[in-house]
């Protein structure tokens, strides 16, 4: 059963990476290449100045490998559809994991509820300290430390909510359900907060370029520009997870139900028998 789980996963994954890309080629895309645009002509601002100032310009010359448009296309495409992948077969082993596990929970239910976390927990928590930059955006030289504190920011959001939910269980008793959920999410926010607030911030938008006199050359990056393409940028991630959870439910649902209930407490069941 393990392997027509993690199938369907992987089907579930392509198809809402498929979507995810299409959302990110129609709305993201323009504005990554209006933000590639802007640093071209920044960069040419400057080379501006630095000559009228007597400053030696060094022109590098970078061949790329791949055109921008097999890049925004193709490149962008596979990628998506790739990652949309992984995260679906990622996404079946968690299902399996949970599957049994969490209680009274149907199959379907289950796989919209872990849908849910995997946006939370591997996009929108990272997202809110760290969210994603257009080109022209971040210095070269904190690349590597921007890279590592994401990553540590994706660890401890899916360490947070996994130890969430294990004390949701164990206050479901005392409490009952609703007031363990309510109590286990504030543990949840208030542990990612604690967190947040001890790691480093990176302001790196570049403000606008001025002459030695102080005029404005060359504006800042646009504002409007940056608010954008980090909202299409968290909407495919949204719409990536959606689809994964809508896709997967009823095929992980159908699977089941061929197989039979799903025992959740067989040792007590075989003990009432």
């Amino acid at each position: 059963m393990e392997k027509r789980i993690i199938a369907r996963g992987v089907l579930a994954g392509a198809v809402a990476g498929l979507i995810a890309f299409l959302f990110a080629r129609i709305f993201a895309e323009p504005r990554i290449q209006d933000a590639i645009n802007y640093e071209d002509a920044r960069h040419e601002a400057q080379e501006a100045l630095d000559r009228a100032a007597g400053v030696a310009v060094v022109h590098e010359h970078d061949h790329e490998l791949f055109s921008r448009a097999v890049q925004g296309n193709l490149g962008i495409g596979l990628g998506m559809v790739a990652f949309g992948v992984a995260m679906g077969a990622l996404f079946a082993v968690a299902y399996m994991v949970c599957l049994g596990r969490v209680g009274n929970v149907r199959p379907r239910t289950l796989a919209l509820l872990l849908a849910g976390a995997g946006f939370l927990t591997l996009q929108l928590v990272p997202f809110l300290k760290y969210p994603a930059n257009p080109p022209a955006i971040g210095a070269e030289e904190t690349i590597g430390r921007r890279s590592a504190y994401y990553l540590i920011m994706v660890l401890a959001s899916v360490l947070f909510v996994i130890l969430a939910g294990i004390l949701g269980q164990r206050l479901r008793d005392r409490f009952g359900t609703w007031n363990a959920s309510l109590l286990a999410g504030a543990a949840f926010v208030v542990a990612t907060g604690v967190l947040m607030a001890l790691l480093p911030s990176f302001h790196e938008t570049p403000p606008a370029l001025k002459d030695p006199q102080g005029g404005i050359v060359f504006p800042g990056f646009d504002a409007d520009l940056l608010y954008e393409f980090r909202l299409y940028s968290l909407g495919a991630q949204l719409l990536l997870w959606a689809a994964i959870g809508l896709v997967f439910a009823p095929l992980a649902d159908r699977l089941l139900a061929g197989l039979g209930p799903v025992r959740t407490e067989p040792a007590r069941e075989a003990s009432a028998a």
